[in-house]
């Protein structure tokens, strides 16, 4: 098998085990299965109708992971309602090399409450909370990245940055219905939410648990998996799903503790398809009104993703394919953006974790409007940054209900000849974290 050069690790990698039979597990994967079947409990296979199986399947707003995957969690049952409780941290220590690369010692932090509760005997409901303490643990409004854009800080566009998550990262109400046998109607409003675009953001996503930072395409791919006045209304039927949904478009403002608001200006619509437990695909665009506050004009954002998830001891094997396109109605540019990431468990307590990326970048310099201008008249104004990570997670049994990991991964650039004078030759960064993630314990 012969693989792109750039790709070739987690693209042959992946390609490894999705070639594998699908109609039969092994052994280890029985028994996996068996034991996610009873720490999601009789609430979740028995007892519960569709549509409640419907929510409780969701990653954030209206996303999925693989239906295999399962979210650790502490599930309770109270009365009528089904209570979820996820929460996961990471404490960080980020080293980068070349002339913008910095250090930093920081925390990426996100609590979730989910209650759910059927109504009759065809509807559910289902309120969602979710927090983060980032604006407390990310001094300066932001954490080092290299060749990272989007949002800004102290009113000025951040670069060679990621933005923190603001404090309330979720506020959302879902109701479902079952109008058939193979047929279920989704609504879903959310004064902070996820609305109907793009693949699940890279928080909650199942081939992204190891890596505490963000994907450099985040704001090509994902990057509205927090968003205001969030509406929408989809239609499930046996393995296809289509939701629309409109909403503020600006991305949250450099206040992290408030909750943003504005005029719904902006749609979206998305097609998921589920041809098994262990697929999820995606195709979806938007409009997005003035998504970047510094930068006039609207986004068109385009996104198509395949997600593939194979249980194993430890949670799961699970990968990404993600591609996703920005127009800027603003100047007619497309800037495109290309991911595969994966992460394998081994032995239940050690994980292996890739990312690979390809991202057009045309806002590298735009604090620097000198550069920007002479680079523009020598090589352009958009430059592909590629970036490979590579990373390493151990378990370590600590507290009961607490998965708690030791791990480190290195990322290193691929960049164009014209910008290596600004970044260096050959740019690095690395990671090292403690991970902290609340679990059922299984007997």
């Amino acid at each position: 098998m012969s693989c792109y050069r750039n790709f070739s690790f987690l693209v042959c990698m992946t390609a490894a085990h999705a070639q594998m039979d699908h109609t039969q597990m092994d052994h280890a994967e029985m028994h996996h299965a068996q034991m996610d079947h009873a720490h999601m409990g009789n609430m979740q296979m028995g007892n519960m109708n569709p549509a409640e199986n419907s929510l409780m399947s969701l990653a954030s707003g209206t996303s999925v992971n693989p239906a295999v995957w399962t979210m650790p969690m502490i599930m309770k049952p109270a009365h009528s309602w089904n209570l979820m409780f996820m929460a996961q941290g990471f404490v960080v220590d980020t080293q980068q090399s070349g002339p913008r690369g910095r250090d930093r010692f920081y925390s990426l932090s996100e609590f979730m409450f989910n209650a759910e509760r059927p109504v009759g005997k065809n509807g559910a409901f289902q309120t969602n909370v979710m927090l983060s303490l980032d604006p407390a643990t990310v001094r300066h409004e932001q954490y080092p990245l290299l060749f990272q854009t989007g949002e800004s800080a102290y009113g000025i566009p951040l670069v060679d940055a990621q933005h923190p998550h603001d404090f309330v990262m979720a506020l959302g109400f879902g109701y479902a219905h079952s109008l058939g046998p193979n047929t279920i109607l989704h609504l879903y409003f959310a004064p902070v939410g996820d609305p109907a675009i793009g693949p699940a953001g890279f928080p909650h996503r199942a081939s992204a648990a190891e890596l505490p930072q963000a994907p450099l395409s985040h704001h090509w791919q994902d990057a509205t998996h927090i968003a205001n006045e969030v509406v929408t209304a989809g239609i499930g039927y046996k393995k296809m799903r289509f939701e629309a949904s409109g909403f503020y478009g600006t991305e949250p403002n450099e206040n992290r503790w408030n909750i943003d608001s504005g005029p719904i200006n902006s749609w979206s619509a998305r097609l998921w398809y589920f041809p098994a437990k262990r697929w999820s695909a995606q195709v979806s665009t938007g409009r997005l009104a003035r998504p970047e506050a510094l930068e006039p004009g609207d986004q068109v954002r385009t996104t198509a993703s395949l997600h593939y998830t194979r249980p194993m001891p430890g949670g799961g094997w699970s990968s990404s394919f993600i591609w996703g396109r920005d127009h800027l109605t603003d100047n007619g540019h497309n800037l495109n953006s290309y991911l595969v990431e994966s992460v394998l468990p081994i032995r239940a307590k050690n994980f292996i974790t890739g990312r690979a990326e390809l991202v057009d970048k045309d806002e590298l310099f735009t604090n620097d409007p000198a550069t920007e201008a002479r680079l523009m008249r020598t090589a352009g104004s958009t430059f592909r940054i590629g970036a490979y990570t590579i990373g390493y997670t151990r378990d370590v049994s600590l507290v009961p209900h607490l998965q708690t990991g030791i791990g480190a991964n290195i990322e290193v650039y691929s960049l164009p000849p014209a910008i290596k004078p600004y970044y260096g030759d050959h740019p690095v960064g690395g990671n090292v974290f403690i991970r902290f993630r609340i679990k059922e314990e299984r007997n």
